[in-house]
């Protein structure tokens, strides 16, 4: 007994040995991975904020990121930001970057501040039907149609053409800010769209001359389309194509002229009494 009870006591020591080992290297590890993940402090949206828009301090938060995981361009105090100008949407929770922003100098939002270089806002005026019932937001891209009556010699003649492709919606309404979140159609007065000067050029003789529709586009499908333009006799033309005569089928029973007739026998016994006939076989 007095041999067995030291080594219970070795035993147990060991095993204490071994677990305190196992907590420490734990912590050791803990440690060491806390130190390589560091963290900065990021400036990023409280709420979604349209372009065109002026940030201010309530608007936006630091928050820490990992160092890892921070873009670049990003800000890290509030003051860096505060009355800077949006040229792009952000989303709720998303870092701001320095391309997201108007140059420092641009302390006036609206639309002249999200207008590319090169480009032109251009206002359109529309009613529900031009304005996709309401469903037209800033960001969509949009397809320009005109319907213009043309003189030809003699005849006036009524056409319509794709004109202008894939252009950007600046603004929607009086007002470059959205009423809400919904998706719900609205009355729209205007439309501004971002245009090149030969693009305005021809939105502006399309809105003078004729009438004006806009097709909305996806925001996949960003290819440009070239159209021949329909006029009034080119689409009855083409509602009235497809339907064919169809070639009447000769009856089976109608014999080619000159064709020699093909004969057959028949055989019928009638008791022990055998009787053939003869016929023609049909076509």
């Amino acid at each position: 007994m007095n041999r067995v009870k030291p080594i219970v006591l070795l035993g147990v020591a060991i095993l204490i040995a071994l677990i305190t080992a196992f907590l420490v290297y734990g912590w050791m590890k803990s440690a060491a991975s806390a130190a390589r993940l560091k963290t900065k402090p990021v400036v990023v949206a409280l709420i979604d904020m349209p372009w065109g828009g002026v940030i201010t301090k309530e608007k936006v938060a630091v928050k820490s990121f990992l160092e890892e995981s921070i873009p670049p361009g990003t800000f890290s105090q509030v003051s860096e930001v505060e009355g800077r100008i949006l040229k792009f949407p952000v989303s709720q929770n998303e870092p701001l970057l320095m391309s997201r922003l108007a140059p420092a100098e641009l302390k006036t939002g609206g639309v002249a501040a999200v207008v590319a270089a090169q480009k032109r806002a251009m206002a359109v005026k529309v009613d529900k039907v031009v304005g996709v019932s309401g469903f037209i937001h800033p960001g969509n891209r949009v397809d320009v149609f005109v319907t213009v009556r043309e003189q030809r010699q003699n005849d006036v003649q009524t056409m319509t053409k794709l004109v202008l492709n894939n252009i950007l919606v600046l603004a929607v309404g009086p007002q470059v800010e959205e009423s809400g979140k919904k998706e719900k159609p609205t009355q729209v007065d205007v439309i501004t769209l971002e245009v090149t000067p030969e693009e305005g050029e021809k939105l502006a003789l399309a809105a003078t001359e004729g009438k004006v529709v806009l097709a909305l586009r996806s925001f996949a499908d960003n290819e440009a389309v070239k159209t021949r333009g329909t006029t009034i006799p080119g689409l009855m033309s083409s509602a009235s194509e497809g339907a064919k005569p169809q070639a009447a089928s000769r009856p089976a029973s109608t014999r080619r002229e000159g064709a020699t007739p093909r004969m057959f026998t028949v055989e019928l016994y009638q008791g022990n009494k055998l009787t053939q006939k003869t016929a023609e076989r049909g076509e």
